[in-house]
């Protein structure tokens, strides 16, 4: 109980400090500084997502990973895709139950990559813009990917060297002993975290 009374206040606090950030956005002046802020929030809103689903599920159970990426990129779909904008996020694949740390970490991920897409893949047109998240896999090996029908139309930051969500996916998928590889062409950018099997990890 107490556990699970963290996890919820953990969400809850997350969700106030989104809250605050965005309202500091919306008053500087500097185009540069919103910019950072927004990117901020994004990636609070993200682990908050995160925590609320997880939060959601069995209190240190496994986790079922299709489920629960599912509902995890409605709760960003729902807040960051307006009305107006066809992008649609569709979730898919196969595999067993994974613990909660793994969980948490490929959410992690998925949110990094998902938001970024919405961000940055589909420019001023978003019509027909789709986002697919992939997990297939056992506990032993597997893969995670997002990929998007982007076209190029906007360089992804993901894919940008040294870039932050660079660093971030990383340094997650680097705790999942897993690796990352990238491509990105006309057709959109795809993004998949690899873990092969190897006796011990």
């Amino acid at each position: 109980m107490l556990l699970n009374e963290a996890y919820h206040r953990v969400a809850n606090s997350l969700q106030i400090v989104a809250s605050i950030v965005s309202m500091k956005a919306r008053k500087v002046t500097s185009d540069e500084a919103r910019r950072h802020l927004e990117d901020t929030r994004d990636r609070v809103i993200s682990v908050a997502a995160v925590q609320k689903y997880l939060h959601a599920s069995s209190i240190g159970g496994p986790i079922a990973p299709i489920p629960y990426l599912k509902r995890l990129c409605e709760a960003i779909g729902q807040s960051m895709v307006s009305d107006d904008e066809a992008i649609s996020i569709e979730v898919r694949g196969q595999g067993g139950n994974v613990s909660r740390q793994k969980a948490e970490g490929l959410g992690l991920i998925v949110a990094e990559l998902v938001i970024n897409s919405l961000k940055h893949a589909f420019g001023e047109s978003a019509a027909g813009g789709h986002i697919v998240v992939t997990f297939d896999g056992v506990d032993t090996e597997w893969t995670m990917s997002v990929s998007d029908n982007g076209g190029g139309k906007q360089k992804h930051v993901i894919v940008a060297e040294g870039g932050l969500g660079t660093g971030i996916v990383a340094a997650l998928a680097s705790q999942l002993n897993a690796q990352v590889v990238t491509t990105s062409g006309p057709e959109g950018t795809s993004v998949s975290i690899i873990h092969h099997a190897v006796e011990g990890v």
